[in-house]
């Protein structure tokens, strides 16, 4: 019998989606605007973050809750090894540390992997079925906004998944399939608004580099014009 764990995510976590998209450097990056150190340290973070969730997967693929959702197709650390090879350099591992809010995630799953392991299902949910629906969108809007070619961009390319409509369904009937109970799904879905909110926290630590970066952005250009402007007049004629 299906438990329609699929049905009670997608619903149980409207609010929370609602809620990451409307975040400020969220709804940024989607208009386009995106600061390449702000989006490097995003990808850092990511970086430890998947690391931990993958190690967790992989440590628990044969649970039964935890082991059907483990598609090795889906590990994102190795992409996201090669974008942080393009941002930071070859000495990228010297040069990137977890934030407050990346650390506060990272624990997250550890305590989950040690002590609940079926809940990692929602962190799993949360990261995997946002990056195969927006990814093809965001990575098109990085591109576009920092100007870049096929580098820098690996962690939105599933290439080892050719149809991502036919995996996404998959793997809802996945979720369907799980041995979880009434109880249990309540607990993955409020997981998986904690998993919202996590991200959030890491986004909303972005906001304040973002900012700045945009204001350095308006302030060169009013400067510009105030140039110009101050170069126009002494260049007019004078009046008669």
């Amino acid at each position: 019998m299906s438990s329609q764990l699929a049905l009670a995510l997608r619903e149980g976590t409207k609010k929370a989606h609602t809620m990451a998209e409307n975040v400020g450097f969220v709804r940024c990056f989607l208009k386009g605007v995106v600061d390449k150190q702000s989006y490097r340290k995003l990808v850092a973070n990511l970086y430890f973050v998947y690391g931990a969730l993958e190690a967790a997967m992989a440590q628990h693929q044969e649970h039964p809750v935890v082991g059907p959702l483990y598609f090795p197709e889906l590990v994102r650390q190795p992409a996201l090894e090669r974008d942080l090879a393009f941002y930071y350099g070859p000495q990228w591992r010297e040069e990137i540390s977890l934030s407050p809010a990346g650390q506060t995630y990272v624990q997250r799953i550890h305590e989950l992997a040690a002590n609940q392991p079926e809940l990692l299902v929602a962190h799993a949910y949360t990261r995997y079925m946002g990056d195969l629906s927006g990814g093809q969108i965001l990575k098109k809007i990085a591109q576009n906004a920092m100007n870049l070619g096929e580098e820098g961009v690996a962690f939105y390319r599933f290439e080892q998944i050719p149809d991502e409509k036919a995996f996404k369904a998959r793997y809802r009937q996945t979720l369907d399939a799980l041995p979880v109970d009434a109880a249990l799904v309540t607990a993955i879905v409020q997981e998986a608004n904690r998993a919202f909110g996590l991200n959030m926290r890491m986004f909303r630590e972005l906001e304040g580099n973002l900012i700045k970066a945009i204001g350095i952005v308006l302030y060169n250009t009013l400067t510009r014009g105030r140039q110009r402007g101050s170069t126009e007049t002494e260049l007019a004629p004078a009046a008669e």
